[in-house]
């Protein structure tokens, strides 16, 4: 099995197509279809399925899949971890946020981590913690920060726990203010009878924050749901209802919010730095690991 046979088969694979694919790799179409079909002889199996103008998956190509892009994505980052530069010159770093963490955490970090190493290109990747997890698991990302503890625990990983941070909820100046009456602070049996804005599905806090009413014995009432943190903020400012987002977001979107803080227990999440076990970061991520941690 050669590593250039995997590359078009992905390709292939990728695309539904030889052609395509071949324009794809740079190489002519009947080497594509040769190497690939050295690549069935060689496993001993057919990959695809070749109907005209239909090109599908067999089981054993489903099965080589995810195989053939993690070996391929491993490969990449070996390729691009050797051609660093001494002093951390050059190179990237591929990090994984929730996009909550993008507005709150990172802005200062990354732009410390910028100013000392002006070559390093800095590759962000926003998601949920559990796509951020699998993109850790095939080699697309190099390190990300998600949420504790995660939808499906993996031993594959190492988590490093890096903050823990407290919920607020935010609302629109010219509104009542949650849970009415003024107070300084709010719980979250308050919320009952209040419109939320929340987040999409298999946003963190979006679970987090059913997760806390329903525990207080209530169904949230949703104004509006489906959005992103700007687009949430955005509709709160609108005064569509109020929403549960972290300290430093609400810290950092400026004007025209009211934030009022949970009272005791309230609520937190808890922030951790993830990398695969099997694979250690690149120099440069390891540097940039480095600065979180010591934030």
């Amino acid at each position: 099995m050669q590593f250039q046979q995997l590359q078009y088969f992905v390709a292939v694979a990728e695309t539904r197509h030889f052609t395509r694919a071949a324009d794809l790799v740079h190489v002519a179409q009947p080497s594509l279809s040769q190497q690939i079909k050295a690549l069935e002889r060689e496993l001993g199996a057919d990959l695809f399925l070749r109907a005209r103008g239909n090109i599908t998956l067999t089981d054993a190509g489903e099965a080589l899949l995810p195989l053939a892009r993690r070996i391929l994505a491993d490969a990449d980052t070996a390729r691009h971890e050797v051609q660093e530069l001494a002093q951390l010159r050059s190179g990237r770093v591929r990090l994984g946020a929730t996009p909550s963490l993008c507005t709150g955490l990172l802005p200062d970090v990354l732009r410390a981590f910028h100013d000392r190493y002006p070559g390093i290109r800095l590759l962000i990747e926003e998601g949920g913690s559990h796509d951020l997890v699998r993109g850790l698991a095939r080699g697309a990302l190099d390190l990300a920060l998600v949420v504790l503890p995660l939808p499906t625990p993996s031993p594959a990983l190492t988590t490093v726990e890096l903050l823990r941070e407290d919920l607020v909820v935010v609302s629109s100046p010219d509104a009542p203010a949650p849970g009415g009456g003024g107070r300084r602070a709010v719980r979250v049996a308050d919320l009952e009878g209040e419109r939320l804005v929340m987040f999409r599905h298999g946003y963190d806090l979006r679970e987090l924050t059913v997760a806390a009413c329903r525990a207080e014995g209530f169904e949230p009432d949703f104004a509006v749901e489906g959005g992103e943190m700007d687009a949430v903020l955005g509709f709160v400012r609108a005064g569509l209802g109020v929403a549960v987002v972290p300290r430093m977001v609400a810290a950092r979107s400026g004007a025209g919010l009211r934030v009022t803080p949970l009272a005791p227990p309230g609520l937190e999440r808890t922030i951790a730095l993830a990398h695969r076990s099997d694979v250690a970061p690149p120099r440069a991520a390891r540097e940039l690991q480095r600065m979180l941690l010591e934030r």
